[in-house]
């Protein structure tokens, strides 16, 4: 009767703790989705943002083409590695695109550009959040996984930990806000941390 009710403990606990690995599991494939969700949704403005700048920087050829090459790599089929380091691209793209705003005043006055910036400024700011979503739920998940006893079932029926979303290493230094302001050219703009 005692090995009984044992077992059937065993057999509960073993359930609970799959059920549990399975729930965290399904958060992690949810705040993915939110994060590529906002991914489309910020490839999704880049048309109407390229189109707005094109009729005042028609030799601004390059950093147009290399925005519109980003947005072409759709994130679909792509591996959360390869949509990080696609996503570190669009973001230096991006910083480039804008700049262009800042070098013509009668684009940076248009309202239609005016808010197409700041609906993209704000699908970066969503893009953040999701980030930050994924990354918790992902870090709870990560410590079911390797934890004990968790790990035991983890293990025998498949469930492997996911990578956390990180910023790409030219991310992490420190912006030289000084050097923005010299008329050189050389001046380095950025410091590591």
């Amino acid at each position: 009767m005692i090995a009984l009710a044992l077992c059937l403990l065993v057999l509960l606990i073993g359930i609970l703790l799959y059920n549990s690995l399975v729930r965290k599991r399904n958060r992690v494939d949810n705040a993915s989705a939110s994060v590529d969700a906002m991914l489309e949704k910020r490839f999704d403005l880049i048309p109407n943002l390229v189109a707005c700048v094109r009729q005042y920087a028609a030799h601004e050829a390059d950093t147009l083409a290399d925005v519109i090459e980003r947005r072409s790599a759709r994130t679909g089929a792509l591996s959360d590695d390869e949509k990080a380091s696609l996503d570190a691209a669009f973001g230096k793209a991006r910083l480039n695109f804008l700049a262009l705003g800042e070098s013509y005043p009668e684009l940076k006055a248009s309202e239609n550009f005016m808010h197409l910036q700041y609906t993209l400024n704000e699908t970066e700011e969503q893009l953040s959040a999701a980030r930050r979503t994924y990354n918790a739920a992902a870090t709870e998940y990560n410590d079911a996984v390797q934890t004990f006893p968790g790990s035991l079932l983890a293990s025998r029926f498949g469930f492997a930990p996911r990578a956390l979303l990180s910023a790409a290493e030219e991310r992490r230094r420190t912006p030289d806000v000084g050097g923005l302001f010299r008329s050189d050219g050389n001046a380095p703009n950025t410091t590591a941390r």
